[in-house]
């Protein structure tokens, strides 16, 4: 138990995180996994030469990937394509089989990582499917261990808990014991957008259309897990992708916890609830796993940025083309023929490039006029002169980002901005949408 000090100063109360990446595979799921496990032995499922095949987002399976090595079983782990590459090469070099299935599918189609575990099971003999969502020994687990410890830890002082929520074993588990040492213990689920949790437990209706996909990792769900105790949850607060990807950088920085990507989320959610708190609060977040698993992730400035996650100060036109500024703009020559200007666009991956001629600029040119003389009847010998379009409107790096969306919502498809130094680079109409998104 750690006591939450640089990034909880506007907190009432005292918070406390249950940091469980002490746990051998560095996450909670440890105890769930040898939990699952070993009931399944005593149960008479799982015997010498057992295959174990479980659908996982990493953690589950890092857990059961540590008993499989220690007790002798063959593990296999599906696992949706969102899930970080380092999760999945830990579980590789403890000899688990990977099977990667997408995300973007119901949970009922025939190739998600549910529906895969199940033919698999199905297909191969002396094999066990713990199904971490329905076994109850999930939060079996959570009720012996976790929530005792909290309990011991605080001292009985424990007012609040707050978890993000996935397969519902670690709230749903600690709860039931907390709530009955003291029924008036706060249980606060967190969940993501894109998830069905807290519309259910407001409604009581599952909501087909609260479903949509999100990169945060390891909470939130699409079905309703049997682990889930809806009744011993007080409340469930939903945290953007970007928030919870924000957060525990800043838990990193601030703290230093290299958390996962949920934990983020756990902390903001609790941020977000911190008007029902008061100075007698004792609130105990549970960090769910380490970091590690997200080095290529959220902790990779370029992932972050390419889903505009990070909080660059994007204000001017500078500030947008900031990125790129050491590659010089792809300028085409007039003279030349439309085939090399095709050619120019296809091997930089751009849309448009300012046009020249011996003198200066003279024109612009993008992937709509070119397909628009192609479809005129003009060849690909025809010169970039005969159909290039207006120059590009020039801009400074001191002009501001609303400035440039005034420019190029007047009909023009990009600006060419011009650094102090003398570089030239294209700012297009999707590049300035990602910068304004941060900027404006």
């Amino acid at each position: 138990m750690v006591r939450l000090n640089a990034v909880a100063t506007d907190l009432p109360g005292t918070v406390l995180a249950k940091v469980e990446y002490f746990n051998p595979g560095h996450s909670t799921k440890d105890r769930m996994a040898l939990q699952m496990v070993e009931d399944a032995e005593r149960a008479g499922l799982l015997k010498p030469g057992s295959t174990i095949i479980e659908c996982t987002s990493g953690n589950t399976g890092m857990g059961l990937a540590l008993a499989a090595c220690v007790k002798g079983y063959r593990l296999i782990c599906t696992m949706s394509d969102k899930q970080s590459k380092e999760k999945m090469d830990v579980l590789r070099a403890l000899g688990a089989e990977i099977h990667v299935c997408p995300t973007n599918v119901a949970p009922d189609h025939p190739d998600s990582y549910y529906s895969v575990a199940r033919r698999l099971n199905a297909e191969i003999p002396n094999s066990f499917f713990p199904n971490q969502y329905d076994n109850l020994s999930n939060r079996a687990a959570h009720y012996a261990t976790t929530g005792p410890e909290i309990w011991e830890q605080t001292e009985g002082k424990i007012t609040h808990f707050v978890v993000g929520v996935g397969t519902g074993g670690t709230i749903s588990g600690v709860a039931k014991y907390l709530k009955e040492m003291n029924p008036n213990v706060q249980i606060w689920g967190i969940d993501t957008y894109g998830s069905v949790f807290k519309k259910y437990h407001e409604t009581g209706v599952f909501d087909e259309n609260e479903i949509y996909g999100y990169v945060t990792e390891g909470i939130g769900e699409d079905i309703l897990p049997k682990n889930v105790d809806f009744s011993l949850i007080d409340r469930f607060e939903k945290v953007t992708d970007k928030a919870g990807a924000l957060v525990a950088r800043e838990l990193a920085r601030k703290e230093g916890l290299l958390l996962g990507y949920s934990c983020g989320s756990a902390f903001q959610g609790l941020r977000q609830l911190k008007h029902l708190l008061n100075e007698d609060s004792v609130v105990v977040v549970l960090f769910h796993d380490h970091g590690s698993r997200y080095v290529g992730k959220i902790y990779n400035d370029d992932w972050m940025r390419e889903r505009g996650f990070l909080n660059d100060v994007v204000r001017t036109a500078g500030d947008a083309v900031a990125a790129h500024a050491a590659q010089p703009a792809i300028q085409i020559l007039a003279e030349e023929p439309l085939s090399n200007a095709v050619g120019v666009l296809k091997k930089f991956g751009i849309s448009q490039a300012p046009v020249r001629d011996a003198v200066g600029r003279v024109g612009s040119i993008d992937e709509s006029a070119l397909l628009g003389a192609l479809a005129e009847g003009k060849t690909l010998d025809t010169l970039v002169r005969d159909i290039m379009l207006p120059p590009l409107p020039e801009v400074d790096e001191f002009t501001s980002l609303a400035e440039v969306v005034r420019l190029t919502h007047s009909g023009h498809s990009a600006v060419l901005v011009t650094l102090a130094n003398g570089s030239e680079h294209v700012l297009s109409r999707h590049a300035l949408l990602l910068s304004a998104a941060q900027g404006l």
